[in-house]
């Protein structure tokens, strides 16, 4: 898949809500088949209103509400996609998913293996993720690696919205289910871990700015974020400008590497960075233990092992509960992702 420009239009500035919406509006009129569902998503346009305006738009019969059951939701949607509807359906948070996960891996990511290729299931599950928003243990799970260890899934997590609009189009596209979780905590604007910081929107930001037609991001590709000559950086999503922030504030110049899709993954620009720097730290939210940062080091390690100059540092959130009068201390912020560049850099 390669980036299409013939139809993109002119850009606008949109926040991360904003160019969600933006590609599903092109995608229902792009193709009869698309269909929106899920809690809410109907006449109240999404908890966060993601599909604000779009039942109005394209009736109830394209854009509809779901009861509040999501092995229900994604059930109906496997059955859809199977018979040649592209369903995109909003898990409400993702810390809800779980009632769904049984469809996700027994139905939806076997049916292309197990029908021989005579059925797929061609459905996205867009659901918001992490925390940063004061939501506590059942409203800022970051689940992903739940799903890359799944054959048959692919797993995205967009970083801004330029990326967001075109991994999305991308998702809807293909024939196979797509996990697309989306950090709530970068909705409206970039967060660099500082909480107490005024916070920036979109509109004021590059990657704010956004073709108003069709694009896409091509899947299974990763994005050198920031350039860089010291050590690589291996993350995606909030964290993504969180290491950011941390470079700046360290004086390391980290070369970051926003993967955007986790799985299928982008080996071979991760490679070619770590390679370069000969140092590698891998930044996650999720909780450390066999979060997907643990795939991420196996990777580098055993197609790098000869370049490196020191061991691979992991920045995660802790093996707890994600708490809620606590939530900086687990946050992994720019403090604990610096700390760990100036590890790498003394050994």
């Amino acid at each position: 898949m390669s980036e299409n420009t013939s139809t993109r239009g002119k850009t606008t500035p949109m926040s991360m809500i904003q160019a969600l919406r933006s590609a599903m509006d092109v995608m229902l009129e792009r193709d009869d088949n698309v269909v929106v569902f899920g809690q809410d998503v109907g006449y109240f346009g999404g908890v966060f209103r993601c599909t604000e305006g779009l039942q109005k738009k394209y009736g109830k019969r394209r854009v509809f509400d779901a009861p509040i059951s999501e092995g229900g939701i994604v059930g109906a949607a496997i059955g859809m996609g199977a018979y040649g509807l592209r369903p995109v359906i909003e898990i409400q948070f993702a810390d809800y998913i779980y009632p769904a996960y049984d469809q996700i891996v027994s139905e939806a990511a076997r049916l292309r293996f197990r029908s021989a290729g005579d059925f797929t299931a061609p459905l996205t599950i867009r659901t918001p993720c992490g925390g940063g928003i004061y939501g506590g243990q059942t409203h800022s799970q970051s689940p992903e690696a739940l799903f890359t260890h799944v054959s048959g899934l692919r797993t995205v997590m967009p970083s801004n919205p330029y990326d967001a609009k075109g991994l999305l189009i991308a998702s809807i596209e293909n024939n196979d289910p797509v996990i697309f979780l989306e950090p709530k905590r970068i909705y409206n604007g970039p967060f660099n871990g500082h909480h107490d910081q005024p916070v920036v929107p979109w509109s004021k930001h590059a990657m704010g700015e956004v073709p108003e037609g069709y694009y896409t991001v091509p899947l299974e590709s990763a994005a050198v974020f920031r350039p860089g000559d010291d050590v690589t950086v291996l993350t995606y999503g909030t964290m993504v400008w969180v290491c950011e922030a941390a470079a700046n504030e360290s004086g390391i110049d980290a070369e970051i590497i926003d993967l955007r899709s986790l799985w299928p993954l982008d080996l071979p620009t991760i490679l070619a960075s770590v390679k370069k720097t000969g140092r590698c730290v891998v930044v996650h939210e999720a909780t450390r233990t066999s979060g997907f940062g643990a795939e991420l080091t196996a990777l580098v390690q055993e197609h790098c092992f000869y370049h490196l100059e020191a061991p691979i540092e992991r920045v995660a959130g802790w093996d707890t509960p994600y708490p809620h009068a606590q939530e900086w201390a687990y946050f992994p912020g720019p403090e604990r992702v610096a700390a760990a560049f100036k590890r790498t850099m003394e050994k």
